[in-house]
């Protein structure tokens, strides 16, 4: 039903004015009846579609969702994305995620997109939950990697540089990415990523890679706590922005820089993440599960792991926790 009414839309979109229910009945090989109902279906979707007796239909206002046909119709991948499922509301993409590669072969869903209008139980670092309105970009992104186990923060790496990426080059906003996984601009939050790795020893099935991008979401509809550190695109710009050319530039960046990780070539992604970092050669204070200590953000390693210059001159090596620009 729904493919049969996005060739309807494409006839409305390829065509200046009304078009004749007629003359997309003979194009699409269906009824006048068929006609309707696919028009009555586009726009519970949200397309704005004018239908005058005697006239036509036309389209006057494409949908404001996410929906996979609109990312499609601007994406530039070869395999990120080429599939999607999409949802009005879900507790969690990745959620989705995980109980699609419990029951299916990860292999066979590699590249797939989760999308979700909203998320009721979003989740982000440390089981901290995540404000998932709609009007954001939340998705996941289902992998299967053939990384070492080692080298699996790689991945976060690459999808931090694409939405900070992406960001400058359709917005022309200073992107830059906070160890480990979040993308500000100026002192706000504007994104943040979370992976999550299922394995088998030291073999990794997949890879649920969770990306959320406050898009297009006011600041005062956040919560009071969350008003001084948190921005959105719209909020930046003043106006919204078009949440599936965002989407699927985030995903051609990110699919660019994810082969050359697959090609072993992990310098290349370790400085394009520094030329983005706003930790490095910052003040921090790191909290991990064993310690919290501040010093001199110098560098990342091989593997994405943060270096750390306390002030006696000992080099600590951050593989996990928190870290605050001080």
């Amino acid at each position: 039903m729904e493919s049969a009414a996005f060739r309807v839309l494409e006839i409305l979109e390829g065509t200046e004015g009304p078009v004749p229910g007629e003359v997309i009945s003979q194009r699409l090989g269906i009824s006048r009846s068929a006609i309707w109902k696919h028009v009555k279906l586009l726009q519970e979707m949200g397309y704005e579609i004018a239908a005058t007796k005697g006239v036509g239909y036309a389209l006057t206002r494409a949908s404001d969702r996410l929906l996979p046909y609109e990312v499609h119709k601007r994406l530039r991948t070869t395999c990120v994305g080429r599939r999607m499922r999409y949802l009005l509301s879900t507790p969690s993409t990745i959620c989705v995620g995980k109980d699609l590669v419990t029951h299916h072969d990860p292999a066979e869903l590699h590249g797939l997109v989760i999308i979700a209008e909203e998320q009721t139980g979003g989740v982000g670092r440390l089981g901290r939950s995540w404000t998932s309105p709609a009007g954001g970009i939340w998705v996941t992104v289902v992998l299967a990697p053939k990384v070492p186990v080692g080298r699996a923060f790689m991945v976060t790496m690459a999808a931090s540089i694409a939405v900070a990426r992406a960001i400058r080059k359709e917005y022309d906003l200073g992107a830059l990415i906070k160890w480990p996984n979040d993308i500000y601009v100026g002192d706000r939050k504007i994104a943040g990523l979370l992976l999550e790795l299922v394995s088998e020893g030291d073999t990794i099935r997949a890879c649920l890679l969770g990306i959320g991008i406050d898009a297009n979401i006011s600041p005062d509809s956040l919560a009071p706590d969350l008003r001084e550190t948190v921005t959105s695109l719209s909020a930046e710009l003043g106006h919204p922005v078009d949440r599936a050319a965002l989407l699927a530039r985030v995903l051609k960046e990110f699919e660019s820089r994810y082969l050359l990780i697959e090609g072993g070539e992990y310098d290349t992604i370790a400085r394009e993440w520094r030329s983005l970092s706003a930790t490095l050669e910052h003040r921090v204070r790191i909290t991990t599960m064993r310690a919290t200590f501040e010093g001199d953000a110098i560098d990342i390693d091989e593997y994405g792991a943060l270096l750390v210059r306390r002030d006696s001159g000992k080099v600590e090596r951050v593989i996990a926790g928190d870290c605050i620009h001080t």
